[in-house]
């Protein structure tokens, strides 16, 4: 019996793994899709960033902010995944049979640094970004971000009401 489904298991195994590697891929690609708002000039169709195009900041302004913004993307990133690295341990400590407070509350005073350092590198990115940007673009950047901060990470823990997660969510987390 096995002989017949082996041809239908590898098959089925193989449509996994590539449906597998397929999500993996979208999830990892960065998505850059056009802004279809309004018909793009040569410029906005090199800002790659939906708030940057937004904000319709020249070329000149992009060139010195795209290689700021992707370090500090990915200095962003790195911080993430180490803040959700300790949540996992603080978990792993609180599952633990006899659960260690002193080690809980230190992994806890881990996170807040590091949230923190999240926090001042956010701040230091903005400060650079603001001497770039007209006036116009900096009231409008910093309207843009009152806009999306008004309730963040007001939900109860554990709700799953704030179950957004990512940069935005972990930045915004302790504000």
């Amino acid at each position: 019996m096995w002989q017949h489904a082996k041809p239908y298991l590898l098959a089925l195994s193989a449509a996994l793994n590539l449906s597998f590697v397929a999500m993996w891929v979208a999830y990892a690609a960065p998505l850059r899709l056009p802004d279809t708002s309004h018909a793009p000039n040569a410029e906005q169709e090199v800002v790659w960033c939906p708030l940057h195009r937004e904000l319709e900041v020249t070329l000149e302004q992009w060139q010195q902010i795209e290689p700021r913004l992707q370090q500090f993307q990915s200095s962003v990133g790195d911080l993430c995944q180490q803040i959700e690295l300790m949540r996992v341990e603080v978990i792993d400590l609180l599952a633990a049979e006899q659960p260690d407070l002193d080690a809980v509350r230190a992994k806890q005073d881990e996170i807040l640094a590091a949230k923190r350092t999240m926090q001042d590198t956010v701040a230091s990115h903005l400060l650079a970004e603001k001497e770039i940007l007209t006036a116009q673009q900096q009231q409008r950047l910093f309207q843009r971000l009152r806009d999306r901060t008004g309730c963040a990470g007001t939900s109860p823990p554990m709700s799953g009401r704030n179950r957004q997660r990512g940069v935005d969510a972990a930045v915004l987390e302790d504000k």
